[in-house]
Order: structure tokens, then C-alpha cells, then sequence
């Protein structure tokens, strides 16, 4: 005759280790939306980069043509 808790330890370590697969899915497939968005993340920063740039060159040039203006 089996032991009766050796069974129940069995099936109990069964349900962890199938909740443990189903954690580790969840976290890879996590992992593979976090690398999408991190490369996505990627082009707006590029895109916010060129917007800061564009407008500091704005900036420069206002006050370089304010500077050579003659006073009204």
C-alpha cells in the first residue's frame, strides 16, 4: 500500500511545477512585448531627438537674425 501523503505530495509538487511552466510562459512572452517596445521606443526617441535639435537650431538662428537686425 502507497502512502497516502506521498501521493498527496505528488500531486501537490505536479500543480507547482505545471503553475511554474505557465509563469515561465508568461514571463518570456513578456519579455518578447517588452523587446517590441523597446524597439519602438527606438524610432521616437530618434524622432524627439531630431524635434529637440530642429528647435534649438531654430532658437540660434531667431536670436543670431535679431542680433543683426538693425533697431527699428
Amino acid at each position: 500500500m502507497e502512502n497516502p501523503h506521498a501521493e498527496r505530495q505528488n500531486v501537490l509538487l505536479q500543480r507547482i511545477i505545471k503553475n511554474a511552466d505557465k509563469c515561465t510562459e508568461a514571463i518570456l512572452e513578456l519579455n518578447r512585448c517588452l523587446e517590441e517596445i523597446i524597439q519602438a521606443d527606438a524610432h521616437v526617441k530618434t524622432a524627439a531627438d531630431l524635434v529637440t535639435k530642429y528647435r534649438k537650431n531654430v532658437q540660434y538662428n531667431i536670436e543670431a537674425t535679431r542680433a543683426t537686425d538693425p533697431p527699428s
